[in-house]
């Protein structure tokens, strides 16, 4: 059984981030989406409000696990056993620090597969960053996030 992990902050998860897991599932017997724990990062949504929002978005899909992670990547692949990573790449910008991000890795353990996957061009401009700005101001989001997310969002302090 091939497993991939899929790693992210989700602050909050996008439309596109669903397109991506979407995609892997096509590949792989499992997909483990893994929020990722970052003390530097000052997140709108909280560690197990992006779980909750991300088992929500992916309970249609079964092969789909929910966890989150600390550390480095290589050694969340250990702890999960999986066989590669998932990385979404929006544009040619994304590529470059993906690429650098995903060689480090395989130098730190030779096991560290990186499947790219690019989601579908309407998605290809999204981040998170976007939605929350856009947000903030009142914005229409609907198109860019799942309704479950989009209705999380009127919830918070934006400001």
């Amino acid at each position: 059984m091939k497993t991939a992990l899929f790693p992210g902050s989700f602050d909050p998860v996008t439309n596109g981030h669903l397109d991506v897991i979407k995609r892997a599932c096509l590949l792989f017997d499992k997909i483990i989406v893994t929020v990722a724990i970052n003390a530097d990062k000052n997140a709108l949504f909280n560690i197990d409000e992006r779980k909750q929002l991300l088992q929500e978005v992916c309970k249609e899909l079964p092969t789909v696990e929910i966890a989150s992670f600390e550390g480095l990547l290589i050694d969340a692949m250990k702890t999960f056993k999986t066989d590669a990573v998932i990385r979404g790449l929006r544009a040619i910008s994304d590529f470059e620090y993906e690429f650098q991000m995903a060689m480090m890795n395989r130098t730190l353990s030779k096991d560290c597969e990186t499947v790219f996957l690019m989601p579908d061009p309407e998605y290809s401009f999204l981040s998170s960053r976007m939605i929350k700005e856009i947000a903030m101001f009142n914005g229409d989001i609907s198109h860019f996030v799942p309704g479950v997310v989009a209705e999380a969002l009127k919830g918070k302090k934006l400001r």
